[in-house]
């Protein structure tokens, strides 16, 4: 086969897989979500990280460490599986309020909620579960399951800033997720399959990668069973 007919035959492979990703997304966005409504619960201000040190989580630690206030998951050699670092204590209706920067490579980190730790998957602190995506490409996604489930990358790149500090609001209730980026409501999706949400950990990701990279967060402010109310959005 010549080189240019392989090129074609990859070029045409690479369109067909886009195109069979964006079908998937849309069926999922389509398809209508039943409205579940909040857990009720004790609505208290939870202490996740104290600023200090990684007390209350576990991770790998040769890839998570604290300073100046910072949580920082970094990694010079490959990350073959994406690994997180996971609160010990597990959440279903929350509000998270944190700041977060992409420091080093172009690689999406992210929130995870409403799962499972997934050692089947090789890493023993891999998740399986919903993901809050951002900064490289913004949207739901559901990991070792359906995939991208819900897109806001045009609007959140408006807003979002790629290697400086960006201030989110995640506030999960029912089977309704709100995502807030910089002062704007990004998102507003509800689960269109409700059975598949757990009390879980929350994890902060570093994506598995053959760069290396590094990723902070700070604030990390968390209540549970909040009030129906965004509290970042700016009028």
């Amino acid at each position: 086969m010549s080189h240019l007919l392989c090129r074609c035959v990859c070029f045409a492979f690479s369109v067909a897989l886009i195109a069979s990703l964006v079908a998937e997304t849309n069926a999922q966005e389509k398809k209508e979500a039943p409205v579940v409504p909040p857990r009720e619960g004790k609505r208290e201000k939870v202490q996740i990280f104290n600023g200090k040190d990684l007390t209350g989580w576990i991770g790998h630690e040769k890839y998570w460490s604290v300073k100046d206030g910072v949580i920082i998951g970094k990694n010079t050699e490959p990350v073959p599986v994406s690994t997180y670092l996971l609160t010990e204590r597990k959440f279903s209706d929350f509000r998270l309020v944190f700041e977060s920067k992409l420091v080093t490579s172009e690689m999406h980190s992210g929130i995870a909620m409403w799962g499972r730790l997934a050692p089947e998957k090789m890493d023993k602190f891999t998740y399986a579960g919903h993901l809050v995506m951002y900064p490289s490409g913004y949207g739901f996604y559901d990991l070792y399951g359906r995939n991208m489930l819900h897109q806001n990358a045009d609007k959140a790149k408006t807003v979002g800033k790629q290697h400086e500090w960006n201030k989110m609001e995640i506030l999960a209730q029912g089977n309704r997720i709100r995502f807030v980026l910089n002062g704007q409501l990004i998102s507003d999706w509800r689960e269109p399959e409700p059975e598949r949400i757990k009390e879980a950990p929350i994890g902060l990701q570093l994506h598995s990668n053959k760069e290396p990279q590094e990723v902070q967060w700070k604030g990390l402010e968390l209540e549970t069973f909040p009030e129906d109310k965004l509290l970042t959005v700016k009028e």
